[in-house]
């Protein structure tokens, strides 16, 4: 099995993700996942927050408006929550590569709740710049 950053966290968050599929289905709104994830992440003393506001530089200045992670988990790992029938699509993907870059992490995941079966995609951000 393929060796990366964060294997061990990541599963985790991937394997309550999938707990809270099996119990509340899919077809809920990314809000009601949120609010259940929560629920695991502290009842399993995850390390995490929720929400987690990014500001973004641009030529040397932070711009006035910023924009919310859904959850930083061990102070290192973006989560994204979806539920979308398309599946995890382009744009999911470029929002939280853009997190990834403002926030100066590493890995995100992106887990969508809207299909019967659990869909996640892991990104690495190896420079900033490119994603794996």
């Amino acid at each position: 099995m393929e060796d990366f950053i964060f294997k061990v966290e990541t599963y985790k968050i991937i394997g309550i993700c999938m707990d809270v599929q099996r119990t509340l289905g899919y077809g809920f709104s990314e809000i009601i996942y949120k609010d259940a994830m929560e629920l695991e992440f502290f009842g399993s003393a995850l390390e995490y927050m929720r929400e987690v506001e990014l500001k973004v530089g641009y030529k040397g200045q932070i711009l006035p408006h910023t924009f919310f992670a859904d959850f930083l988990c061990y102070g290192q790992i973006i989560v994204e929550v979806k539920s979308s029938g398309e599946g995890i699509i382009n744009d999911h993907i470029a929002q939280t590569l853009n997190y990834l870059r403002v926030s100066g992490n590493k890995i995100g995941l992106i887990i969508n709740f809207g299909k019967r079966k659990l869909e996640y995609k892991r990104l690495i951000c190896s420079d900033g710049n490119n994603a794996d």
